[in-house]
């Protein structure tokens, strides 16, 4: 998995406890090693999660090793962004994109 700096890894064994049960929004990327806009969006979701910390938490989640999960929210692109708030997803994106959008885009779910 293309690992972005300062985003936790998150599994099928600890979603439930570091998303569903998450004091926070939480904006999870459904990614993995082979996709390249998933490298192409990890230093966007790196600097989204520092400016955001306190109001929203960044995880990152791979889709080859966590079928269980991706399989649940029916995740079929990478990257696939989706915000959950109080244990439901609320909003969802797929594809990459600059940091400006994806802050726009967080907006009205943030």
């Amino acid at each position: 998995m293309i690992k972005a700096a300062g985003v936790a890894e998150v599994t099928d064994a600890d979603f439930a406890a570091e998303v569903i049960g998450a004091q926070l929004p939480v904006l999870v990327e459904f990614t993995a090693d082979w996709c390249p806009p998933c490298r192409q969006i990890a230093p966007v979701l790196s600097a989204v999660a520092a400016e955001q910390a306190g109001r929203l938490k960044v995880v990152q989640l791979d889709v080859d090793t966590n079928p269980e999960t991706t399989n649940a929210y029916g995740v079929l692109s990478m990257p696939t962004l989706m915000v959950f708030r109080a244990g439901q997803p609320v909003k969802s994106m797929v594809g990459a994109r600059p940091k400006r959008r994806l802050l726009e885009e967080l907006a009205d779910v943030v």
